[in-house]
């Protein structure tokens, strides 16, 4: 699937994705790990909030959420009428170099071919501020795959494994990696991984 499939198919799912999410999951408690790590009044990042419940809402008023699809974003806008909303891509974020403390992404990653993570992960190395703090989903799997069928549509996986990532993460800036094993939004447990942008 190309960038607007993608886009097409989480316009179709976005409001059954949000009604299955478990919005107080374990998984949720990550955030305040991350938030004990940044200063005060902090700049945060969101990358795929969807309808904002799993992140977005457990983030500082004002962060910022980039979302491919429209839709997601409407029903953010309603759960979280505080954050800044934009519609963009993460391979290439709408958001000003240095800019943010840190960055979430949730499950967001693996809707990018495996190919462009190596430059997602260079797109957050850009807008973090030196020191910047990001939690992301770690996915352990290798694959490339459309899941039909998925949420009532079918949508786009794509990972090149654990390792890959960590050393894509390590090669993009990011050092001081820490992973954690938590509950998932849909029920499943999930490994995620703490780390930090070192000096630009």
């Amino acid at each position: 699937m190309d960038r607007n499939e993608v886009r097409r198919a989480w316009n179709q799912v976005a409001e059954r994705y949000a009604e299955q999410r478990d919005p107080d999951g374990p998984d949720a408690a990550l955030v305040d790990d991350l938030l004990a790590t940044l200063p005060a009044d902090p700049t945060v990042l969101d990358i795929g909030p969807g309808d904002g419940a799993r992140t977005l809402a457990n983030l500082p008023p004002g962060s910022i959420g980039v979302d491919i699809s429209r839709r997601g974003l409407e029903l953010a806008a309603e759960r979280v009428p505080d954050a800044r909303l934009v519609q963009g891509e993460m391979s290439q974020l709408p958001i000003a170099t240095d800019s943010v403390d840190a960055i979430t992404a949730y499950h967001a990653v693996f809707h990018v071919p495996r190919d462009q993570h190596p430059a997602v992960y260079r797109e957050f190395a850009r807008v973090l501020r030196p020191g910047g703090r990001l939690l992301m989903t770690l996915p352990s799997g290798r694959f490339e795959t459309v899941r039909r069928g998925w949420m009532g549509g079918e949508m786009f996986f794509s990972a090149p494994g654990r390792d890959r990532t960590l050393a894509a993460l390590a090669d993009a800036g990011f050092a001081d990696h820490r992973t954690v094993t938590s509950g998932d939004p849909l029920g499943s447990s999930t490994e995620f991984v703490f780390a930090r942008l070192g000096t630009k």
